[in-house]
């Protein structure tokens, strides 16, 4: 018997806020990813996590520019 994972297509998965914010590569990936195609990614996990994700690091990096 094969197992039920097998009937799936291979997808990229869910990642969450914390691994974009964690990975600046794959977070600019899936955001190109999202403003290429917003019609049909914009409300996904991956679109909204990537996005989120966005705008903590930005805070981020503004609050070390004030010297924070």
């Amino acid at each position: 018997m094969l197992p039920l994972a097998a009937c799936f297509a291979p997808g990229e998965g869910t990642h969450t806020v914390s691994d974009y914010l964690a990975d600046d590569a794959m977070r600019a990936g899936q955001l190109a990813k999202c403003r290429e195609n917003p019609g049909q990614l914009a409300d996904t996990p991956n679109c909204k996590n990537a996005t989120e994700a966005d705008g903590k690091a930005r805070l981020q990096r503004m609050n070390k520019a004030l010297g924070g």
